[in-house]
């Protein structure tokens, strides 16, 4: 799709260089994603601080996920959704969200489904969420914070998915037993 390259620690340029080493000692692998945006070093980096500020955020590892794999299969991020479904493993989230997640079935709690339904309203709604949308993520538990972390994953969203659908950056090894598709 596009001329976008997967860069290593050797051909990507000097700045992304360390970053790419952080990525390495993070995952134990240079994902294929942090190889694209390695082209830029500060979209990069910015990636890496962002998705260090999701795992900081108040949201639990379900929550995490549901916000995460929301987006991404809103989406159709082909990478993203089988990165996420394995990362969502190695968090223990149960396969009931994580299926749940990749099919668009029903979560197996209203407070989960409330984040899902808050999340998809933000990203459709581009923000201009009403305050029905509102009134009903306060009243499943959740407060101000978590409406502008939401708008946090989405940040961090938007960069990967975006790239990756113009990249169309290769699913890593580790994650192709998870590979998905929009309406599967």
């Amino acid at each position: 799709m596009s001329d976008l390259i997967l860069h290593d620690k050797d051909s990507a340029p000097e700045k992304s260089r360390p970053l790419l080493e952080k990525s390495q000692k993070a995952f134990g692998m240079i994902p294929a994603l942090h190889a694209v945006m390695a082209e830029a070093p500060g979209v990069l980096d910015g990636y890496q601080k962002l998705h260090e500020l999701v795992l900081e955020s108040s949201f639990d590892p379900d929550e995490t996920t549901v916000v995460w794999q929301t987006i991404n299969v809103e989406h159709a991020c082909h990478y993203c959704v089988p990165a996420h479904t394995g990362i969502a493993k190695n968090m223990k989230v149960s396969d009931a969200i994580i299926d749940a997640l990749r099919d668009e079935t029903p979560l197996p709690s209203e407070k989960l489904e409330a984040l899902r339904t808050f999340t998809l309203a933000v990203t459709r709604k581009r923000g201009e969420v009403n305050s029905e949308d509102l009134d009903a993520f306060h009243n499943a538990g959740y407060n101000n914070r978590q409406v502008l972390e939401v708008i946090l994953v989405l940040a961090q969203k938007v960069m990967s998915n975006y790239i990756n659908h113009i990249a169309d950056t290769p699913i890593d090894e580790p994650f192709k037993k998870f590979a998905w598709k929009k309406g599967k």
